[in-house]
């Protein structure tokens, strides 16, 4: 197929050029009302802002150019059915979890999973147990789970219906899953891969390998993290014809707006394009540019550490906080992807050999950025790294509807069973999880995440240093 083409941005700009008067939603007709006038940027952005008119198609039974949009994803990355998404990897996440998967039904999870992951299993009403993982010792994060684990977790539970996997890590640590998926097929589970910072790992080596090649049976990509498309426009790929495609389609339709837009599904068309025409040439090009941005922040003296995949640079300064080294460099005006306690994470854009703007912009920037040197020892907290072994809720979903909650200090909560989610975000992976018996450990670096600028969804006392709790005697009733 030619790759070239780019469908629904041709129909789009096919329906402009007719400059149509529009007596349909939405209701700023292509921008054309007096309200825009002052913004004509934005006015001008709003006349690909269309429906599903005549000679636009239809995004949940497409017949034209959303549908040859998506035969081209299919032919890109080789799979036997790809699917846009309007409502980014979330929905991904929650229908493919949801197509394969009955309720009761025993699967894995890796632990530093998104919490997309846990809402989509208990939307499903699963019995999840938790896969925990190693450290990724150059980050000093969660890693990828071993081949051990899922093999010890497979003779403890005699039927496993999917393993659920996240990949690659948020800072881009992509360890091999091949034998890992090798095992799960073996055994005959679904493989659910939420590789959403990963769109790009159908590109040849530096980039990792894509689970969609190693063997996976549904793989959900966010475009718009790493291709250039708007936010909230992902993919989701089917590889395997066990997949019941009738059944993951009805879920899309369930859980996708019936009113999608037509900007981020044209971003999705262009994002395509755009990763089709990467050529040997730009992935040096690119790999370069990363490596001269990395020379740059050593020139401040800040450290980087470069993890699997090339589009991620971890910084570090010594005698500074993540946060701290991320507020002097916003103050340049570089905006990066997440700050944890010891760390910054930055995301890089696949570069077009010669495209020397966005490197031109990191040099003017860094030139005026001012980092003073300190010598105080930092604290040694960090983003949790989820222990190994297998573990399940201390309190199943089911049975979390009906049991009363209780406040109590973040001292009394280790060795209780928590009553909501508590999710750092980024990276949006749960450090708690509703359900979950809390460690000490645990209970003892969230009181020291919040002694940092750090946000977190969820805790609805937490600023009080208190924490909701199931009550013990009636969840053991």
């Amino acid at each position: 197929m030619n790759q070239k083409h780019i469908p629904i941005v041709q129909a789009l700009q096919a329906h402009e050029r007719k400059q149509p008067l529009s007596f349909h939603v939405p209701g700023h007709k292509y921008g054309q009302l007096q309200v825009f006038e002052q913004l004509p940027e934005f006015q001008s952005f709003l006349q690909y802002d269309v429906t599903e008119i005549t000679g636009m198609d239809d995004f949940h039974s497409p017949e034209g150019c959303i549908l040859e949009a998506q035969q081209l994803l299919t032919d890109l990355y080789g799979t036997r059915k790809s699917y846009f998404l309007v409502n980014g990897s979330t929905v991904g996440n929650l229908a493919m979890v949801m197509a394969v998967c009955q309720e009761g039904d025993t699967v894995l999870v890796q632990r530093n999973c998104h919490k997309s992951i846990i809402h989509a299993l208990k939307l499903a009403k699963l019995r999840p147990v938790f896969v925990g993982t190693a450290e990724d010792e150059r980050t000093e994060t969660a890693g990828g789970v071993e081949l051990e684990t899922i093999q010890k977790a497979y003779r403890c539970y005699g039927s496993v219906k999917a393993l659920i996997l996240t990949y690659p890590t948020y800072y881009g640590g992509a360890a091999s899953l091949q034998e890992i998926i090798e095992w799960a097929k073996k055994n005959g589970s679904f493989v659910l891969v939420d590789e959403a910072h990963g769109p790009h790992f159908i590109l040849p080596k530096p980039f990792p390998e894509s689970a969609l090649v190693m063997g996976a049976d549904i793989v959900v990509h966010s475009a718009h993290k790493m291709l250039p498309a708007m936010t909230m426009g992902a993919y989701l790929h089917v590889q395997s014809e066990a997949v019941p495609l009738e059944e993951l389609e009805f879920y899309l339709q369930v859980l996708q707006s019936s009113s999608p837009s037509y900007p981020i599904m044209a971003s999705l068309d262009i994002a395509r394009a755009y990763l089709a025409s990467i050529t040997e040439a730009d992935i040096l090009f690119t790999v370069k540019m990363r490596d001269k941005a990395a020379a740059l922040f050593h020139e401040k003296q800040i450290d980087t550490v470069f993890p699997d995949d090339p589009l991620k640079l971890v910084l570090r300064k010594k005698g500074y906080t993540g946060y701290e080294l991320q507020a002097k460099l916003e103050e340049s005006g570089i905006y990066t992807e997440l700050a944890d306690p010891l760390q910054v994470l930055c995301t890089f854009p696949l570069l077009k050999e010669g495209e020397c703007e966005f490197m031109n912009q990191l040099e003017t920037k860094l030139e005026i950025c001012r980092l003073e040197e300190r010598y105080m020892p930092l604290s040694s907290i960090k983003l949790p790294v989820y222990q190994e072994g297998l573990i399940e809720l201390a309190l199943p979903y089911r049975l979390q509807v009906h049991c009363p909650t209780e406040w109590v200090t973040l001292q009394e909560a280790a060795g209780r069973i928590a009553a909501e989610t508590i999710i750092p975000y980024p990276p949006g992976i749960p450090f708690i999880m509703k359900g979950e018996r809390m460690t000490a450990r645990q209970a003892g670096v969230l009181r020291e995440l919040l002694t940092q600028p750090i946000h977190i969804q969820g805790g609805e006392q937490l600023s009080k240093g208190k924490l909701a709790v199931f009550s013990e005697a009636q969840s053991n009733g």
